[in-house]
């Protein structure tokens, strides 16, 4: 069946829509995120951290392209679904985007780095279930989102040294 001008036009216009509203919600991540980092806070640079730690420039650095692959993935997968998927698949999503602010917050602005552990193992277990839900949508969509995936394995394995390092 071929479309209409019409109908491709709307077609576009909804690619457009997904991918829009998919990007700004990883930009609110993104920016809520990094208001509660404070690398620079006399608490952070007192915690005693491993040697294999990257510089704080690294940070940012990273998570600029993951950030857009998340983007790009979450909305290429909720494209791709089903009717019957896309509302579990944006809940999934929302609810990951949720975890990944939070670890900020409960890491640097609670000043917790148990609560940040607790915070960024959940994340991972969000990003477990996130990864098997878009696979059954889109394939490529699920694997752009393993750097994200990994990043944040990285991270956990940093927090989990940091609490050891630091005690109560």
């Amino acid at each position: 069946m071929r479309l209409t001008r019409e109908g491709e036009r709307r077609q576009t216009s909804g690619r457009w829509k997904t991918y829009a509203a998919s990007a700004a919600a990883v930009t609110v991540t993104a920016a809520a995120g990094s208001w509660a980092v404070a690398p620079d806070t006399h608490w952070y640079r007192s915690l005693s951290k491993p040697s294999w730690q990257p510089p704080a420039w690294v940070f940012g650095a990273v998570w600029t392209p993951l950030y857009a692959g998340i983007a790009w993935a979450g909305g290429r997968a909720l494209l791709e679904a089903r009717a019957e998927e896309r509302r579990a698949l944006t809940i999934s999503l929302g609810l990951n985007l949720a975890l990944n602010t939070t670890w900020n917050v409960l890491f640097f602005r609670l000043r917790s780095t148990r609560a940040g552990l607790m915070g960024t193992a959940l994340l991972d277990v969000s990003n477990a279930e996130l990864i098997a839900r878009t696979a059954k949508t889109d394939r490529a969509a699920a694997l752009a989102l393993i750097p994200y995936v990994a990043w944040c394995g990285f991270a956990t394995c940093l927090n989990a040294s940091i609490v050891r390092r630091n005690g109560r």
